[in-house]
């Protein structure tokens, strides 16, 4: 056992049967299934600590999760030693050695999430728990107009839960892409809703997207998310998405002078 040092993981996981990131009494949680599967190797490792509190049914590609061990074990030995005792909807990406108690919340400069929207007038089963359908036609010029409103410094007081108590709110978007993916064979059409930002809301991003959907659809007039972020009223803005379609696609971070090589490269 030598001297405490930090090591960062990049953790991806598939939300569906999650409550979320964070650790809940009674509920199944990321953080407390990462903990424990750490512990295997490392009991020492009673903490994590996590970049994004995702919610229930959110998914991630690229949650960066930090930890403190004694253990001399290397980047590689963590990533396969880890996954090992993890379920099949939760997995260890990358990892790397950082310095002893190292908090990536508070380094991360920029975060993006992905919001996927099935085009289709027909469900596919392989896209339920990964992308909200949305039967009716859909005006895509219509939402990457109202997507422009968005970007830049503004209070989102409109755009956040009832649950959000802060009194902070405003936010840096930086910027909101709108793609349109080519199908694969057999695949519907797909829109993938890019949003990136230096922090977000609670439900900031899916409230967003709802918004744009329902001013897509035309349950809401054109202007409306422009209109709902002047007032500051959640009552103008649309509907919140459903988690399945979120994903956390990247955070940036300033790593810390001393942080060494990631595996896999």
């Amino acid at each position: 056992m030598g001297e405490p040092q930090g090591v960062l993981l990049t953790v991806a996981y598939d939300g569906t049967a999650f409550h979320g990131w964070a650790s809940q009494r009674d509920a199944r949680n990321v953080q407390d299934t990462l903990t424990g599967a750490l512990a295997a190797l490392d009991p020492s490792v009673t903490e994590v600590r996590g970049t994004s509190r995702t919610d229930a049914g959110v998914h991630a590609r690229a949650q960066m999760v930090a930890f403190d061990t004694a253990k001399d074990i290397p980047a590689r030995g963590w990533v396969l030693g880890v996954n090992q005792h993890l379920p099949e909807d939760v997995a260890v990406r990358a990892a790397r050695p950082v310095p002893a108690g190292f908090a990536p919340r508070f380094a991360s400069k920029k975060k993006r999430y992905e919001y996927t929207l099935a085009l289709e007038a027909v469900r596919d089963p392989l896209a339920s728990r990964t992308a909200w359908r949305i039967g009716a036609p859909v005006d895509v010029e219509a939402i990457r107009r109202e997507a422009a409103a968005l970007v830049g410094t503004h209070d989102f007081a409109a755009y956040r839960a009832a649950r959000d108590e802060r009194t902070e709110t405003t936010r840096t978007v930086t910027a909101i892409d709108v793609d349109e993916p080519t199908p694969r064979i057999g695949e519907g059409r797909r829109l993938v809703l890019g949003f990136e930002g230096t922090a977000f809301l609670y439900n900031m991003v899916r409230i967003m997207v709802g918004t744009l959907v329902d001013v897509g659809t035309g349950r809401l007039p054109r202007g409306r998310a422009g209109e709902a972020l002047a007032a500051r009223d959640r009552r103008l803005a649309g509907q919140t998405a459903p988690p399945g379609g979120l994903v956390l696609a990247r955070i940036d971070l300033e790593l810390p002078p001393g942080a060494g090589e990631t595996w896999p490269p």
